[in-house]
């Protein structure tokens, strides 16, 4: 059987604690008893052992030992010497976890939300949207509205996008998806098979790791600074693993902020290309480079033309709830993908790919406008940690809304569960790892300007402090 390791049980016990102090025992008793009903936790899973559940989550020893015992004694759970504890299940089917991922979109209270990276919209959206006339929404409405593939004009649109960075690209290459995230998920069915390798930085976007976990892949991690200065590592690495796949994000990394340079990129087009291997370039946060002011830059333009999919959004630099992203590819895997969209989703919706078409003609006014107020707030953010004084570390991110911050000693784990109680969400490094590493480390992000940083950094620095003492 399986042991779900104490990070990621961690992160799929959301909110576990939020019942009060009073009772943390029962209410982690609770909680694991949910998961267990749910499906999210398969049953006979190997539960963690006590004394590093205890430290993933912030507490003491003797809470998670008085949680097991309640379970057990409810027949949860089955203890034996030598053997670990195994959590039974309810027969029940549940959704795949996701670690939290998705908690602060769902459930959000009075607390400070520091766990997702995502932007307020831009007035440029409101504007596009009052360009829409009657006579637009009259033509649109002359055929059925059904568009797998996308709105001919967007797609037309998205291919001048990727022509104007380099990339020969035809609106037959594109699949407008319902954005990146199910940009990612039709890639991993389409394209991986259950117990296929596929080669991801570590650390990398968790949303990518889900699905990939998902699919039944094999996760083979790249150390992110090591490739964004060697791609001699992803040959070496490929020598020995034949992976389906290589999952990237060479413009603005999600969680670290880094960007290749130019030398960088001809390496790994040459390295990927020598060896054969098939790019999954991922940009969805490409457009809020920090360093300049260009457009962003394709690694799959030195690539074969078949030899990479590019997966791109407007929601992260115009608003988060514009739900349009998109695939370019070859037409073969751009046919694939279209046919597992299909069977989930017939189109996405058509006025919003209008508007997506007005929105691209504002490309430059939108990211010189987020650019310039995420450089303003990345200053103010780094004014404040250094006054903080904690000791915290961190390399100036060249792109997106977050720091990636390490906690040099503190348990990154612990120190969630605990800003969690005192009312602060914060997603630790290992949510972003292919094996649980970064036990040190947060994303922090810095985009908000309602002052709920500031009053969270000493919520966060005291948790940290607090990770580290015996419990």
């Amino acid at each position: 059987m399986d042991r779900i390791p104490p990070t990621r049980l961690s992160r799929l016990l959301t909110g576990w604690s939020k019942g009060g102090a009073g009772a943390l025992p029962q209410l982690l008793a609770d909680a694991l008893r949910e998961l267990a009903q749910r499906g999210d936790i398969a049953p006979g899973t190997l539960l963690p052992s006590q004394r590093a559940l205890a430290t993933a989550l912030g507490v003491g020893r003797s809470t998670v030992t008085a949680a097991y015992g309640l379970l057990e004694a409810g027949g949860w759970l089955e203890s034996r010497q030598g053997s670990g504890s195994r959590l039974r299940g309810s027969g029940g089917v549940g959704e795949p976890a996701t670690e939290g991922r998705l908690a602060s979109f769902g459930a959000r209270d009075d607390g400070i939300d520091l766990s997702s990276g995502a932007l307020d919209g831009l007035p440029t959206v409101a504007a596009a949207v009052g360009s829409l006339t009657a006579r637009d929404l009259t033509a649109a409405l002359a055929d059925d509205g059904y568009l797998p593939y996308g709105l001919p004009e967007l797609r037309e649109a998205l291919a001048g996008y990727h022509r104007s960075a380099g990339l020969p690209t035809t609106p037959e290459q594109i699949l407008v998806t319902a954005g990146s995230q199910q940009a990612v998920w039709l890639i991993t069915q389409g394209l991986v098979e259950p117990g296929d390798s596929v080669i991801v930085e570590d650390p990398t976007y968790r949303g990518a790791l889900e699905a990939l976990r998902a699919r039944g892949a094999r996760l083979v991690p790249l150390a992110a600074d090591v490739a964004h200065e060697d791609a001699a590592a992803l040959a070496r690495l490929a020598g020995h693993v034949r992976p389906r796949l290589v999952y990237l994000q060479p413009s603005v990394h999600n969680p670290t902020g880094r960007s290749m340079d130019a030398h960088t990129r001809r390496a790994w087009a040459a390295v990927l290309a020598e060896q054969g291997l098939y790019a999954v370039e991922d940009n969805a946060y490409a457009e809020l480079a920090l360093d300049h002011d260009d457009a962003p830059a394709s690694l799959a333009a030195r690539l074969p033309p078949a030899g990479a999919a590019t997966i791109g959004t407007l929601s992260k630099l115009f608003w988060g709830g514009l739900r349009l992203g998109w695939i370019r590819a070859s037409t073969t895997v751009i046919r694939r993908l279209a046919d597992i969209k299909r069977s989930v989703d017939l189109s996405c919706p058509v006025v919003e790919q209008m508007l997506a078409v007005r929105l691209l003609q504002q490309l430059p006014e939108a990211r010189a406008r987020r650019r310039s107020r995420l450089r303003e707030r990345l200053e103010e953010t780094e004014r404040l940690l250094r006054a903080q004084g904690t000791g915290w570390r961190w390399e100036r991110p060249a792109g997106g809304s977050a720091l990636w911050v390490e906690m040099p000693g503190a348990d990154a784990e612990a120190t969630a569960q605990l800003a969690r109680r005192a009312g602060v969400l914060i997603v630790p490094g290992p949510a972003f790892s292919a094996v649980d590493g970064f036990r040190h480390h947060l994303r922090l992000p810095f985009a908000a300007d309602d002052g709920g940083l500031e009053r969270a950094l000493p919520v966060l620095a005291d948790c940290a402090a607090r990770s580290r003492a015996p419990r």
